[in-house]
Parts: structure tokens; sequence; C-alpha cells
């Protein structure tokens, strides 16, 4: 039975990777993959997912620090629909706003040089996403929210979301293929519950 889950800071030139151990309690760094062909990087992503015995992927979504989507989502929501015709295990997007920045913080703390930092930025960025995934879904099922369906959450999320909502709301995760899960005010919701 597959029990990992794997994490993706997707970038144009890089895709940062981190793994949770088994349990689901931490996350690591795994590896950065260096972009080269959308092909080969998915094929590489699905011989990740197989070797680890992953059982969900947790991809970053580049939201803008007011909430609204920007050009760089609409990047990440391709790529998605792309990986989502190879794998299959669940596909859950995760605000990554501050990740890439709270990881070159860490770095300097932790007196990484620059050049080195270039190298690991990505793999310890989405590493921090993870976490913070991970304890969102420890709070959330010690809470009993994922017993919930995804439309009480979707609504108590619409009224007591802080998130501007003038945005055009081009992405409705209702509407697409795949399993999703999107944090919302720091919640989950499944769009595959019923």
């Amino acid at each position: 039975m597959a029990t990992r889950i794997l994490a993706l800071d997707y970038g144009t030139k890089r895709i940062g990777v981190a793994l949770s151990d088994e349990l689901g309690w931490t996350a690591q760094p795994l590896e950065t993959l260096e972009r080269r062909t959308l092909d080969r990087d998915l094929a590489h992503i699905q011989q990740l997912v197989n070797a680890h015995d992953v059982r969900e992927v947790v991809i970053g979504l580049p939201l803008r620090l007011n909430g609204e989507e920007g050009p760089a989502v609409q990047a990440v929501h391709m790529f998605v629909d792309r990986l989502g015709e190879i794998l299959s295990v669940p596909i859950v997007m995760w605000d990554e706003r501050m990740t890439t920045r709270s990881a070159e913080e860490l770095l300097i703390a932790a007196d990484v040089s620059r050049r080195k930092r270039k190298g690991v930025v990505d793999r310890v960025a989405a590493a921090i996403l993870l976490q913070g995934y991970l304890e969102a879904k420890t709070a959330a099922v010690g809470s009993g929210e994922e017993h919930r369906s995804a439309q009480e959450t979707e609504e108590e999320w619409v009224e007591s979301s802080s998130i501007d909502q003038s945005h055009d709301g081009s992405w409705d995760p209702h509407h697409r293929r795949h399993s999703r899960r999107a944090r919302r005010g720091g919640r989950l919701s499944n769009d595959s519950m019923g």
C-alpha cells in the first residue's frame, strides 16, 4: 500500500521535490529536477512516484500575495493536467506563497553559500510546502474536518475568507477531471468528496 506524499515546487527552470515519511508527519527535501522537456520531466516524476511508493502528489500553487492568480498559476494548471494524465494518484494543489523566500532565509541562516543555495533552494521550498500541507492535514483530521463534505467546507470558506473575492475565478476545481484538494483559508477541501 502506498504511504508517502511527494511534493513539487514547480518552476520554469527547476522543480524542487520533497518526500514525506511513511506516517505523513515530516517532509524531507529529495532532489532538484533540472527542467529539460515536458515529457522527460513527467516521466521522471512518474518514476519517483513508483520508486517511493507515493499515494498522493502535492504541487505548489503560486498565488500572488493578495491571493489572486497570475500567469504562473496557469502554467501550473497546464502542468498538473499533463501530470494527471500519467499518474494514478491524486494531485493536490497547495498554496505555496512565500515558500521559496522561507527556503532562502533558512539556507542563509544556515550559512549556505549563494552558489550552493541555488542547487538546493527548490527542494527545500518543496519540503516547506509539504510540511505545511502535512500539518494542515493532521489538524483537519484531528478536528474531524476531512469528514465534512466539500460543499460545507467551500461554503464556510467563502463566508470566512479574508482573501479578496473579486478576482475573476478563472480556475474552478469542481470542473477538473482529477481529484483535487486545495488550501482554502487554512482548511482542506476535497471536491471528490460527496
